[in-house]
Parts: C-alpha cells; sequence; structure tokens
C-alpha cells in the first residue's frame, strides 16, 4: 500500500484514540437515558482503534500513540452539551473516514467505508438530523445539514479534533491534538 494509505490510516487511528477520551466525557457528562448509547459508541471507537493499529503495522508503520488528554471543542458542563460533543466527534471521525476510503483500496476500503457510515448513523442519533455529505463538510454546505457539517469542518481545538486541517490530529479528520 502507499504512503498516502498509512497516512490515512494513521489519522483514523489518531481519530479513534481521540474519540474514546471524548466518549469518556460524554459519558459523564450526558443523561442516564442516552447513557448505554454513549458506552456502545465508547466500545465502537476501541474496536475501531485496536483493529487500525494492527493495521498500521500491517502497513509497516508505527502506530500512533494516543495523547494523555485532548482539548475539547467547548465547555462540557451539562447532558446537552455532552450530546452535542458526540455529534462532533462522530463527524470528525467520519472526515478521516473518507479520507481512508480515497487513499485505500480492497479490504481496507470496505472497512473505512462501513466506519465511515457507522460514525455518520451515530452522529444522526446524537444530533437528530443529517447532513448531506457525511465525512465531507466542505460538500455539507452543498445540501442539508449545512451548519452541522461548517461546524464539524471549523472545530477548533477538540476530542477527537484539533490539530488537523478538518480537526483530527490527522489530515482531515478527526483524531485529536498531536
Amino acid at each position: 500500500m502507499s504512503a498516502g494509505t498509512r497516512k490515512a490510516a494513521q489519522a483514523a487511528l489518531a481519530a479513534e484514540h481521540a474519540a474514546v477520551y471524548g466518549y469518556g466525557v460524554v459519558g459523564g457528562r450526558v443523561a442516564e437515558n442516552r447513557r448505554a448509547e454513549a458506552t456502545a459508541a465508547y466500545h465502537a471507537h476501541r474496536a475501531r482503534r485496536d483493529a487500525l493499529t494492527r493495521t498500521v503495522r500491517g502497513l509497516g508503520g508505527e502506530p500512533v500513540a494516543a495523547q494523555a488528554a485532548y482539548a475539547l471543542p467547548f465547555a462540557v458542563p451539562d447532558p446537552a452539551a455532552a450530546v452535542r460533543l458526540a455529534a462532533v466527534l462522530e463527524d470528525r471521525v467520519a472526515g478521516v473516514y473518507s479520507d481512508l476510503v480515497r487513499a485505500a483500496e480492497g479490504p481496507l476500503r470496505r472497512e473505512a467505508a462501513d466506519a465511515l457510515r457507522e460514525a455518520a448513523v451515530r452522529a444522526v442519533r446524537w444530533r437528530g438530523g443529517s447532513v448531506a455529505f457525511p465525512g465531507l463538510a466542505e460538500r455539507a454546505s452543498e445540501g442539508t445539514g449545512a451548519s452541522a457539517g461548517a461546524a464539524a469542518k471549523s472545530g477548533a481545538g477538540g476530542a477527537n479534533g484539533s490539530g488537523g486541517a478538518n480537526g483530527s490530529g490527522g489530515t482531515n479528520g478527526s483524531g485529536g491534538t498531536h
């Protein structure tokens, strides 16, 4: 596989590290009736993170390590903010997986597409609505959900996202600060 594929896989791994961190915050603040959903998302991101660690090694790279902490894109003092954070985390993860879909081939491309779809579905559940082009914040303004897509792209600093062009520790996406 190409260096571009390895770089995109590393960005996805960084995004998953940040999502795991972010869901720790979400789980601590979200209302009781959404706690199981936050726990399931936390476990899903841990599983994706572990799989990506193996993938990066398989591509001949040294997996990027998780940071000790990540800057959140906004304060999370209450359940409503926790729900907003969860949607942002998923938008950012979807962004890096869209890059991996573009960079990869074969089974890795399929895995990235599956991860993008799962993140988009979780984002819709958290947000209560969808964006036109999940994972493609730059195209979100072309359809419904423009403000959500723009917010995901601009997300300054974040748990699951600061440091990358699309708010990720990676190149387009949703990892954390480096």
